[in-house]
């Protein structure tokens, strides 16, 4: 089965169209160090909670959206590999690309799928 890296993050409104375009730079990196798939989703209907939520826990303001985004890997080993690359790429420099948002907020992490259909 696949491997999923998720990432949830906060992103300024008016940086929307900047972090589309960070977005797709990195999405063309991530996929010739061998990604199945990119996908970003810009908050749609994501309601505040009471005991926890998107919003919540990337401690949106009022002026930000919530961004929730995963790669998907053939493998563990491909995205070990993959993921190295990609970071060490210069297209992901912060320098080239710049992050339009706070980095110290994002929550990521790997996945391995258990179900797939």
């Amino acid at each position: 089965m696949d491997y999923v890296d998720g990432f949830v993050l906060a992103v300024p409104t008016a940086n929307r169209e900047a972090y589309r375009q960070m977005a797709d730079k990195a999405a063309h990196v991530f996929k010739a160090q061998g990604a199945l798939s990119v996908v970003e989703c810009w908050a749609d209907d994501v309601p505040d909670g009471k005991v926890t939520s998107f919003p919540m826990a990337v401690q949106r303001k009022d002026d930000e959206a919530v961004v929730f985004s995963w790669i998907t890997w053939p493998s563990k080993e491909v995205r070990d590999k993959g993921m190295k690359a990609a970071m060490e790429d210069p297209a992901l420099d912060p320098a080239h690309n710049p992050m339009v948002f706070d980095g110290q907020r994002m929550i990521y992490g790997g996945f391995q799928a258990i179900v797939q259909l």
